[in-house]
């Protein structure tokens, strides 16, 4: 009875040794899988994006029918998204550098009604207004810079002060008035240009459309092929190894915010055409969805992580949740609050990459 027993236990044992192996060669299987495909996306932060992309599109071809296919209906979403696009990419170099501007959208709609005032209140040629308007947005980013730098001020609280002041500053220079589309075409059409289309087959493209693409074109380049852009990438990264590995740090971060003050400025224009006049009253919540489609295209807000072209990509995410939701004859409530959960979404993913990578 004793070496019954005993070869009995034996074999519970090595049955249960057989079953913990299996157990934990199943627990490390799943472990890499999830190991692989916590590498893939850090490794490629805009193929999330890019798969909800996909992924929308199909399914509200679905849901909204055939015409959400049509070759007009997906240039119209492109002639949509394509101011919050340039404001997103304006707001993506800040935001790469463990920062965040608060001020892009009242900049922009600043400038516009600098330019236009020049060019329709005073007479001053438009191509020369428009200079200046693009101009003063380098300038204005310059001094949300000057205030990071120089004086160590949070970007958060600095570009919450400005926007304030830039937002005061276009109430005056208005007095609240808009200037109206035939007084831009009377004085200065120029300002209109970015609004005029074309058409390709059966799509139409406005040169605002053109505008956004070819900016993120530039900013990919120059992030991805210049010393510059790597400098950007190790702030975000850590500003503090970036200075002791020999980057002017302080120097880089205000020629970022000179930048994006900059790409603002073309903002500023490209909005003209878009709308069809200057409103200091337009683009209220430009800030918050350039924000949005920064965070949706895969940008960390964590800095040094993330493509340019992932924010094109989460505009055009939020254009195809709009109007897939519109033609689908969804409230227009109901398409924020669809928005809403898909930005939040969208952080929960960076943190878990974020927390695995770690």
């Amino acid at each position: 009875m004793t070496d019954t027993s005993a070869r009995r236990g034996q074999e519970f044992e090595t049955n249960l040794d057989k079953s913990d192996r299996a157990v934990a060669a199943f627990e490390g299987h799943d472990k890499n899988l999830i190991d692989r495909l916590q590498h893939v996306l850090h490794a490629n932060p805009t193929m999330v994006p890019f798969i909800v992309l996909g992924i929308s599109i199909v399914a509200f071809g679905f849901i909204a029918g055939a015409n959400f296919f049509s070759a007009f209906n997906l240039s119209l979403i492109m002639q949509q998204v394509s101011i919050i696009g340039i404001l997103a990419a304006a707001q993506s170099l800040i935001i790469l550098t463990a920062g965040i501007d608060l001020s892009v959208g009242a900049i922009m709609v600043l400038m516009s009604v600098v330019a236009g005032n020049l060019a329709v209140g005073l007479g001053v040629p438009a191509p020369l207004a428009i200079g200046i308007g693009m101009v003063g947005g380098a300038a204005a980013g310059a001094l949300n810079g000057l205030f990071v730098t120089r004086f160590k001020l949070p970007p958060f609280i600095v570009t919450l002060g400005t926007w304030n002041i830039f937002f005061a500053l276009t109430l005056w220079l208005s007095g609240a008035q808009s200037i109206r589309s035939q007084d831009i075409d009377a004085a200065a059409p120029l300002l209109k240009f970015f609004g005029q289309s074309f058409r390709v087959g059966g799509a139409q493209f406005t040169y605002g459309s053109i505008l956004m693409v070819l900016i993120f074109a530039v900013l990919w380049f120059m992030l991805n092929r210049t010393a510059w852009g790597r400098h950007v990438y190790a702030i975000g990264d850590d500003k503090e190894a970036a200075e002791l590995s020999g980057i002017r740090t302080n120097r880089t971060l205000l020629s970022v915010y000179a930048l994006a003050g900059l790409v603002c400025g073309l903002a500023a224009w490209a909005s003209i055409g878009r709308v069809g006049s200057v409103s200091p009253q337009s683009f209220q919540e430009a800030n918050l969805q350039s924000i949005t489609a920064v965070v949706i295209g895969g940008i960390s807000l964590f800095g040094g992580r993330g493509s340019i072209l992932g924010p094109l990509v989460g505009a055009l995410i939020v254009g195809v949740f709009n109007s897939g939701l519109r033609l689908a004859g969804v409230d227009v409530l109901w398409q924020v609050f669809a928005i809403g959960w898909l930005t939040i979404v969208a952080v929960a993913i960076d943190q878990w990459i974020r927390k695995l990578s770690s």
